[in-house]
């Protein structure tokens, strides 16, 4: 009973909160849609965690779109054999994976130790924290015991699987013999997205688009009053 809830029955609830919770969100808190920046709190901390956080991330999420959205087909089809790939995954992964948890890492005791910024801090950056924390160690970890080309390969079971939530056609048994750090890093996941419209991170969907077509904004320079009475000369 638990295999269905977890690979078939968990994703489409988080995937229902993500969806309906963003357009609840942006209805009725479109003020609170921001990254509640505490910049001016403390910037030396924030600036280095910052940047290795979201740089690590992003090519994290790459590395994610390249194993899971990606068919094996069509790796094999261009060429490149699982030993290729697997070397591709640690050498692009392993960094960038280190990068996203040191970053976090800084972030998290920025918060925890600094009290304007720990002052200021809701329930939800805790929970997030949390998750994202989860995830990146789950995920670094299994990269790391999963060095040998020939061990376990996601892109055969976890990658099918994801696709096949996608497709409104889940199929549990891909996951059956998946390692369980790798099923406890999807579960993370799964918990992210479903906290992910009550936090902070929703800040990621604020495109500043609109800047490119809005209307110039003029200004007027403010010159003071002349009077219109001579002045005397002595």
């Amino acid at each position: 009973m638990l295999r269905p809830f977890l690979w078939v029955i968990l994703p489409y609830i988080s995937l229902t909160i993500f969806i309906s919770g963003h357009i609840w969100r942006y209805q009725y808190d479109q003020f609170g849609w921001t990254s509640k920046s505490s910049e001016v709190l403390e910037k030396k901390q924030l600036r280095l965690g910052s940047l290795l956080f979201h740089w690590g991330i992003l090519f994290v999420f790459a590395g994610h779109v390249m194993g899971i959205f990606i068919p094996e087909s069509v790796y094999a089809t261009l060429g490149i054999t699982e030993e290729t790939y697997h070397l591709i995954a640690l050498v692009g992964g392993i960094p960038a994976g280190l990068a996203a948890l040191i970053g976090l890492l800084i972030l998290i005791r920025r918060r925890a130790t600094v009290k304007r910024v720990r002052a200021t801090s809701s329930r939800g950056d805790w929970i997030a924290l949390f998750f994202l924390a989860v995830v990146i160690l789950t995920g670094l970890s299994a990269t790391l015991f999963n060095i040998d080309s020939n061990g376990f390969d996601y892109r055969t079971t976890i990658g099918p699987w994801f696709r096949s939530v996608l497709a409104f056609r889940p199929n549990p048994a891909y996951m059956e013999q998946v390692p369980i750090i790798f099923q406890i890093h999807v579960i993370a996941a799964l918990g992210i997205f479903a906290v992910w419209p009550f936090t902070r991170l929703v800040h990621i969907f604020s495109l500043p688009l609109r800047y490119f077509n809005r209307s110039y904004v003029v200004y007027r320079k403010h010159m003071p009053k002349q009077t219109d009475q001579p002045h005397d000369i002595y």
